[in-house]
């Protein structure tokens, strides 16, 4: 059973590495969809029947989706590979908040975005995540920077 951060990253890339050996992870966090982690815990057992639990992770070239297992937080069956262009376009109303960060992403085959809820253990991670995939930083190697206006240089005139 995966407890440690670390651990679960390395199954997860083992994971992708025996699907895609040549391409390299970037960042990886677990997820949980359905509408709201406080709700679903009022629930209880009830609520769990409504959300699903993945691993998400931004590749050098992809992200790829696992399921994760409930009780053990293994990576379990790949869901989908989604190419970074089609990823860009699928990710929006990203939320960071104190305990539990969401964000909508558009998955393959679904009719509307699906809401990911991450975390506050896996909040760094899902700054990565989406600074690789809507700019703000050269999270993917190779990715080109977008040019950061200076706050502190007078316009010139």
């Amino acid at each position: 059973m995966a407890i440690l951060k670390s651990t679960m990253q390395e199954q997860v890339a083992a994971a992708i590495a025996a699907i895609e050996p040549n391409d390299r992870p970037v960042t990886t966090f677990h997820t949980i969809t359905g509408p709201s982690p406080w709700l679903m815990n009022e629930l209880g057992l009830i609520g769990q029947l409504f959300v699903k639990y993945y691993f998400v992770t931004l590749t050098e070239r992809v992200v790829v989706i696992h399921k994760a297992a409930r009780m053990s937080n293994r990576p379990k069956e790949l869901v989908h590979v989604i190419p970074l262009d089609q990823a860009r376009a699928s990710i929006s109303d990203v939320r960071r908040n104190t305990l539990w960060s969401s964000l909508r992403f558009q998955l393959p085959g679904e009719p509307k975005p699906t809401r990911l809820n991450i975390g506050r253990y896996w909040r760094a991670e899902m700054d990565v995540f989406t600074a690789g995939l809507l700019g703000g930083g050269a999270a993917v190697p190779g990715q080109g920077q977008a040019p950061v206006a200076n706050p502190y240089q007078t316009p010139s005139a």
